[in-house]
């Protein structure tokens, strides 16, 4: 049985990429994290000695620390956040446990520098919503997106100091038969099964050459839908990470299950 106010790595891992994920803190001395680099998605490092320096921004959420084994460590720091009123657990096993049942996990050196500002061509419909929903929901949830003129986003990515994607140019844009969700999975190491269908899916709705997905006629429509209901780029994107929320869930642990009016209670 799982000790109080703590969590299991299978439950961690069936927490991240939701809308409602805790913060993830890694606490892993820089000894420890020097022999494997790497972050659980979404986790940023923090001295456990200032862990308590983190509670004004942990108002009202839910946290997860993390250290190399889960002992004294990460069980000391979330048991420091509890006394100020912060809903914190550690992880049971701590990174080792998590390496052991081969979670994922992105290497540090592709992380970008937090908050993230990320640049890429107006009018967004399928990748250039579907990316910014995989770098919220796994790489940076504070991550910001600035959406401008074709011509304009490798000029505004100089300026600015921001990171573009999905225009000819980026290194993370497409490829021959890739979409540019495709080339943030492999920048940052991002392979479970749910992405990778949601990848099938992207890729097919996005008009890449040769990728085929019978949802994508149907996320395509929505996502065409949605471009037709809003004028401003960031309340569309805002609108429309729900979709792909859902398409998720589905990826995750929906894909058996079918829906027909006489198995549910209809008539033929």
């Amino acid at each position: 049985m799982t000790a109080p106010n703590m969590i299991t790595c299978a439950q961690l891992l069936r927490r991240i990429g939701l809308p409602d994920a805790p913060v993830l803190i890694d606490i892993c001395i820089d000894e420890d994290f020097a022999e494997n680099p790497r972050l659980i998605p979404t986790a940023f490092r923090h001295p456990f000695k200032k862990i308590e320096h983190l509670v004004p921004a942990l108002q009202g959420r839910k946290a997860v620390v993390i250290c190399q084994k889960g002992k004294k460590l990460s069980q000391g720091a979330m048991a420091m956040l509890r006394t100020h009123g912060i809903d914190a657990e550690a992880l049971e096993g701590g990174v080792v446990s998590w390496a052991e049942m081969d979670g994922p996990m992105i290497p540090a050196a592709a992380l970008p520098d937090r908050p993230s500002l990320w640049v890429t061509r107006h009018r967004p419909k399928v990748d250039r919503i579907a990316c910014p929903w995989l770098i919220k929901r796994f790489v940076d949830p504070g991550g910001r997106f600035l959406f401008v003129g074709p011509s304009e986003v490798m000029n505004v990515a100089e300026k600015f100091d921001a990171i573009p994607f999905d225009v000819e140019g980026a290194e993370l844009s497409h490829g021959a038969e890739t979409c540019s969700f495709d080339a943030l999975l492999e920048r940052f190491d991002l392979k479970t099964p749910a992405l990778a269908k949601m990848a099938e899916v992207i890729r097919a709705a996005d008009g890449t050459p040769n990728a085929t997905s019978p949802e994508a006629a149907g996320l395509l429509a929505m996502s065409v839908g949605l471009s037709r209901m809003y004028k401003d780029d960031l309340a569309q994107l805002d609108a429309a990470l729900p979709l792909y929320d859902a398409l998720y869930r589905w990826a995750r642990d929906g894909q058996g299950e079918r829906h027909d009016w006489a198995t549910h209670g209809g008539t033929k």
